[in-house]
């Protein structure tokens, strides 16, 4: 379904200013073209000895000694604010870098050396697109999402569960699995995806949260990759069901929800979008009017997409769309029947 690496969209100085009137923009060191100098690199293998995509990579002790100093201070910011006496005990243990996808990230492991607790975080060239995609997670989705902005430079906080596709390939067939609960939540992230067009939720790109409950075990799915975020030319690209890595978890829902449940719960995530979408009016006005002027893709991708959408909501409102920020304005006011100006 997509055939094209994304084209990147700079940060204009509109988006810098709702940056940092909405406390993203921090003055953090400009590390990403830092990080792209390492020297050497062998592939990084998960717990269980398997190759990932991922390739560990290597530096001079030099320029270690530098970047271990830009990336703890990068850490804290984050965190806590940038309180320096609080992050001298903390040492970059691992860089991992990515060649995959567009937005070619590092991901660095923090270690306290106090108790070795372990935790993450990701470099990545900012990107206006990613960046909507972000602030519409924050905004829509019941997830918060922790990330700054500096120039060409973005980071963002790890965002914990499982994998999935490690969730498809180890625990869709276990036995203690609730399928129902499972497949109302992948039910409702597709849903949310569509609704404010976050495309290509392959099962790399999302991860299962589960948090044991009283009585059941609860699930979420989140997205970890914004990089799609009104983008691509097709509807489909928009709707997790569709992407071929889902098949198994697609099939697990239609067969354990009918027809009825399915829509009542896709009713049920548009009624919570809209109650958040209210909750913060300023801020999504804010960050629509942002996506109206900014270009993040291209006019023959926003076209095809508009036509698609006009036939599938029987209107003719999305073709006159004069950008992919616009046509997702009207969809997400469409979609959640908002009555206050977006």
């Amino acid at each position: 379904m997509i055939t094209r690496r994304k084209i990147k969209y700079p940060v204009n100085p509109s988006l810098h200013h709702y940056l940092y009137h909405f406390g993203r923009q921090s003055d953090i060191p400009l590390v990403y073209d830092d990080l792209l100098r390492f020297t050497g690199s062998i592939p990084y293998e998960d717990p269980k000895g398997k190759e990932t995509l991922w390739l560990t990579v290597m530096y001079p002790r030099e320029d270690m000694k530098e970047l271990h100093d830009k990336l703890t201070m990068i850490y804290a910011v984050l965190k806590i604010g940038g309180n320096n006496p609080l992050h001298k005990h903390l040492t970059v243990d691992r860089i991992d870098f990515g060649e995959f996808g567009n937005s070619r990230p590092f991901r660095i492991k923090i270690i306290n050396q106090y108790n070795d607790n372990a935790d993450y975080f990701y470099v990545k060239v900012a990107d206006a697109s990613r960046i909507f995609g972000l602030e519409l997670e924050h905004i829509l989705s019941p997830n918060r999402i922790n990330y700054l902005v500096n120039g060409n430079t973005l980071i963002e906080d790890h965002i914990a569960g499982v994998p999935g596709n490690v969730f498809l390939r180890d625990y869709i067939t276990r036995p203690d699995l609730n399928k129902v609960r499972i497949a109302k939540e992948f039910t409702k992230f597709n849903e949310r995806c569509f609704i404010r067009l976050l495309g290509d939720m392959r099962s790399v790109n999302y991860v299962v949260d589960i948090t044991p409950d009283f009585e059941e075990v609860q699930y979420r799915v989140r997205p970890i990759d914004f990089d799609q975020q009104s983008y691509e030319s097709s509807g489909r690209v928009y709707q997790a069901y569709y992407f071929q890595s889902n098949r198994d978890i697609t099939r697990m829902s239609f067969k354990n929800l009918n027809r009825q449940t399915i829509q009542q719960y896709a009713e049920e995530e548009r009624s919570q979008m809209a109650r958040r979408a209210a909750a913060d009016q300023r801020r999504l006005n804010a960050l629509l009017t942002m996506m109206r002027k900014s270009d993040i893709a291209p006019t023959s991708h926003l076209k095809s997409l508009a036509a698609e959408l006009d036939r599938m909501h029987g209107t003719t409102m999305f073709s006159k769309c004069k950008s992919m920020g616009d046509l997702t304005a009207k969809h997400v006011k469409y979609m959640l029947g908002i009555d206050f100006k977006v």
